[in-house]
Order: structure tokens, then C-alpha cells, then sequence
């Protein structure tokens, strides 16, 4: 062999060893709770969300501890603590903040407008976050659950199915989001002759819930619905225990209610979101511009039913929504 082309081979071996052995791109990224633990923002999370959120990532080669660090943070369901947390996340200058609900978004909207913001969950247009869904625009992207005031009427229909007697529902929900909320309800509740009333939260605490719930027998509700905000889900496990506690029937609006005993169910695939959301991720912290990136609407709904926490309430479900229920628990 010469000793040219001896050199050239040695040469080109060296440069196949260090790429070979040139680390992965490290990236960092903060993910924000309004409420509930942070030790629930896993791939082993009783919430579908995060775990879809992370093996999802997973599929795409984000993988934590290995070229992915996170950096988890809670609310701890108090809104006037929100600034605060936004602006110590910011600080840490992150590559990208997945924040859950809009007022946590807005929160690290204010404290920063170039770091990107990847939403999962309620109305970014009504918040003022985005634009549109097509174009949201600025250093915001994401997932909205909110999918138009039907499925509010949808809801409160399956829970007159499910228990013709009622007449008076209260609705559980943050008094900051209570008029949005209940507006969509008020047809649909005349139509089905059904009054509704406010168990209006100041906060997502465990404190204000137990309040909350003190003083139900004030307004003898039939049956009590759940609103869709991430402050309330962040609780769900506690909420699913006072209205057990209430004896009366619930309608909730996604699966993770029913899975911790809850009766009913009827909304998006938050799992779906998890994923949707992973993807967004991916691809901005592959040199995407959030505001480029459409936000995800769903369009796939689901209906569980628990037959258990039906039993222990004394009621029967009709066999007709059964048979359209996505999934029944026996």
C-alpha cells in the first residue's frame, strides 16, 4: 500500500469515528401545569396527555436524559402565582415551554414573546394568543380542546339520558370561566327543561373544591357537570371523591374522570392531544417557527360510561346509551 493512500484511509477513519461519536443536539424545555402534581408529567402518568406526550417524543428521537432535558412546574391551581412562576421559567431560558391552559400561557406570553410557547388545552383565540387556528402567528402553536359550544348541549343531553328525572344541574367551573361556559348550556337546558347553577371556584386548590362542594345542599342540584378547564383536571382524582362523597350523578368531561371512579364521559382524546403536542415539539425544536404551525383542533370524541360508580348510585343506565358508549366500564 502506498503511503498516500495509507494516510488518505487513516484520515477518513478518523472522520467516521468522530461523527460517529458526536453527541446528539441537547435541547431543554420547560412543561407548566395550572394545577396538580408535577410528578404526574411522565410516560407513566395517569393522565393520557402526558403519557402519550411522552412516548411520543420518544418516537421521534426526543428522548429524556439522553438528548432531551424537561423541567416540570405546577401552578398549584393559584392564578395570582402564575406571573411569577412565568417569569422564573423564562429566566431559565428554555428552548420551548409547553404550557397547559391558557392562563399559564399568557403568563409566559407576557414574560417573554420570542421564547416558543406550545399550548395544550382551551381557546387560544378567545385568550388573545393566537390570530387563528390556521396562523396563529408569534411564538405560539399548539392544541385546543375547545371545540365549539355543541358539544356543552351534547353533554348536558347525555346526562338527561342517562338520568331523565333531572331538572337542576350545577356546573363546577372557575368563576373566571364561568360565563363562557355556561352561556352554550342555556338553550339546550330550556329545551330539555333543565336549570342550571354555578359551583363557582375562586381557585383549583384542594381547600376551595371542599368549600365548594360544603355548600352544594344550598341549591339541591340532580346532578352536577364538570368543566373542561386544566385547573379542574389537575384536581381529578379529589373532584371524582366529593361528588362520589355527594351522592349525586356527574357528567365529566374527559375519560380520566371515569377511570378514577367518575360516572360519566363525554369529550376529545386528550391522549391525541399528548401526541399532536409531541409533534409540535419536534418540530420547533427542529428549527420550526411556532406561529407557523397550525393549532390542532379534535375532531374525535368519546363516550365512558362506568357501570361501577352507576351501581353504587342506585342507577341504570339505559341499554340504547350503552350501545353508542365508546367504552363501558363493568
Amino acid at each position: 500500500m502506498r503511503r498516500r493512500d495509507f494516510t488518505t484511509g487513516l484520515l477518513l477513519a478518523a472522520t467516521q469515528s468522530s461523527w460517529a461519536q458526536e453527541p446528539a443536539k441537547q435541547h431543554r424545555i420547560a412543561i407548566i401545569r395550572a394545577g396538580g402534581s408535577t410528578t404526574h408529567i411522565s410516560d407513566t402518568s395517569p393522565y393520557s396527555f402526558y403519557k402519550e406526550l411522552f412516548k411520543e417524543l420518544q418516537r421521534l428521537g426526543d428522548v429524556e436524559g439522553q438528548n432531551l432535558t424537561v423541567e416540570r412546574y405546577s401552578g398549584e391551581g393559584r392564578p395570582e402565582g402564575f406571573a411569577d412562576l412565568a417569569r422564573e421559567v423564562v429566566n431559565g431560558q428554555p428552548d420551548l415551554v409547553v404550557a397547559i391552559g391558557p392562563p399559564i400561557a399568557q403568563a409566559v406570553r407576557a414574560a417573554s414573546d420570542t421564547i416558543p410557547i406550545v399550548l395544550a388545552g382551551g381557546d387560544p383565540i378567545r385568550a388573545g394568543l393566537a390570530t387563528s387556528l390556521a396562523h396563529p402567528g408569534g411564538n405560539i402553536t399548539g392544541v385546543t380542546n375547545d371545540v365549539g359550544p355543541e358539544i356543552w348541549g351534547k353533554r348536558l343531553q347525555i346526562l338527561k339520558e342517562a338520568v331523565p328525572s333531572v331538572s337542576k344541574v350545577s356546573l363546577l367551573d372557575l368563576r373566571a370561566y364561568w360565563q363562557y361556559d355556561v352561556a352554550p348550556l342555556r338553550e339546550p337546558g330550556q329545551q330539555l327543561q333543565i336549570s342550571l347553577v354555578g359551583m363557582l371556584l375562586e381557585e383549583s386548590t384542594p381547600a376551595e373544591l371542599r368549600r365548594v362542594f360544603g355548600e352544594i345542599a344550598r341549591d339541591r342540584p340532580d346532578a352536577i357537570m364538570v368543566g373542561g378547564e386544566a385547573q379542574l383536571t389537575g384536581q381529578h382524582p379529589l373532584i371524582v371523591e366529593l361528588v362520589y362523597k355527594s351522592r349525586l350523578p356527574a357528567l365529566y368531561p374527559w375519560r380520566e374522570y371515569v377511570e378514577a371512579g367518575g360516572l360519566m364521559a363525554y369529550g376529545a382524546d386528550l391522549g391525541e392531544g399528548g401526541r399532536r403536542t409531541a409533534d409540535d415539539v419536534h418540530e420547533i425544536l427542529n428549527g420550526a417557527k411556532p406561529g407557523d404551525i397550525p393549532i390542532y383542533r379534535p375532531t374525535k370524541f368519546e363516550l365512558v360510561v362506568n357501570l361501577n360508580a352507576a351501581k353504587a348510585l342506585g342507577l341504570t343506565i339505559p341499554p340504547a346509551l350503552l350501545a353508542v358508549a365508546d367504552e363501558v366500564i363493568e
